[in-house]
């Protein structure tokens, strides 16, 4: 057992301040999906672990950095160097934490490919769990076993690797610690909520020499893949300006209701976690989180992170940009529960060339 897994509060994670993060490994264009993903994890072995440090780590960095929220990419083949290789024949056993939406569908297209099992979904709320763990065994994938503390799922020797399909607020803490169990990581885009948490999460991956990637699932697109060659071909001169844009109407947020009491089965404080202490409300639960700025970043961090990548992709882009400067707020639906600016514009300065991103809710 971990040093604090059997305490029930969240409310006192340790700031870590002392990480340092090296310089990223050389770059691949190699997209990812997740037939490489579960190739690579064929040829790895978990790494013998030298005792871990408190379970209450965590970081979060100043508002500022969320200018450069996310362009994170899937780590590098390199990481794999030095491990053992394992039996073509041996099962890669799964463990989903956050079992709703996004991380199911993930968990889905895995256990389509051969010789992968789930062994363990892990959830805050009990009608959820109990909802997934029907479908799974009515699909035929075997009667999974049911937790709400997901480090009790890293305890598992059997685990190979996690998909971690939480709320934004908590992809930081679940990777790092599957990380430092030698498990191997898919996890949901955005990567994290901001710059200070991407770095820590770079550092435990680096260190632990696993295997992340983050669910950008637009790089394993053919069509995607031919417009990124086509860009790169030369065949429209030099690019001045990428633009992005998206007018979804999801973003518009539901119409306000009081506080109440969480539903039954919700262990709400270990949903809250990280963020901040408050009453629960429906609209911050749910399917609706998102446009609350304790837990993503509306629009720009959900459906931007994907558009914005591939224009950093097609332009070959390695480094932050110069500045970034945005203007927007809620003018659209100022009678919804949002916080998150229904209508904004960001603009980036790149070397040699401006992003523009444009969202209307």
């Amino acid at each position: 057992m971990w040093p604090g897994s059997n305490t029930s509060s969240w409310s006192t994670m340790i700031r870590r301040t002392s990480w340092h993060v090296p310089e990223p490994a050389s770059n691949t264009s190699k997209p990812l999906n997740f037939r490489y993903f579960l190739t690579q994890l064929t040829q790895l072995t978990p790494l013998t672990l030298s005792p871990m440090p408190t379970r209450r780590t965590f970081i979060r960095t100043s508002a500022a950095a969320i200018g450069g929220i996310g362009i994170a990419q899937s780590l590098p083949g390199s990481l794999l160097a030095g491990s053992r290789v394992r039996g073509a024949n041996d099962r890669i056993t799964l463990a989903l934490i956050g079992v709703r939406n996004m991380g199911w569908g993930d968990l889905e297209d895995l256990l389509k490919q051969p010789g992968v099992v789930c062994k363990t979904l892990c959830d805050v709320d009990d009608t959820v769990l109990a909802e997934k763990a029907n479908a799974l065994t009515e699909a035929g994938s075997g009667r999974p076993l049911l937790e709400k503390d997901y480090r009790k799922v890293l305890d598992d020797k059997d685990i190979d690797a996690v998909i971690i399909g939480t709320p934004d607020h908590w992809h930081c803490l679940p990777l790092i610690d599957a990380c430092q169990a030698g498990k191997h990581v898919y996890v949901e885009k955005p990567l994290a909520n901001s710059i200070g948490e991407i770095n820590v999460m770079l550092d435990a991956a680096r260190k632990y020499k696993r295997l992340v990637q983050v669910g950008q699932q637009q790089r394993s697109g053919a069509h995607w893949q031919s417009a990124i060659e086509f860009v790169r071909s030369g065949k429209l001169g030099t690019i001045r300006q990428v633009k992005y844009w998206a007018n979804f109407n999801y973003g518009a947020g539901n119409m306000p209701v009081p506080d109440s009491a969480p539903p039954p089965g919700v262990d709400y404080d270990r949903w809250l976690g990280p963020a901040p202490d408050r009453s629960f409300n429906r609209n911050r639960f749910h399917g609706s989180w998102r446009m609350f700025r304790d837990y993503g970043g509306g629009l720009m961090t959900d459906w931007g992170v994907h558009l914005i990548d591939m224009g950093l992709w097609a332009m070959d882009v390695q480094t932050a940009p110069r500045s970034v400067a945005s203007i927007g707020g809620i003018f659209a639906h100022g009678d919804r529960a949002l916080e998150m600016p229904d209508t904004l514009t960001v603009l980036y300065e790149m070397d040699g060339f401006n992003m523009v991103w444009e969202h209307n809710g």
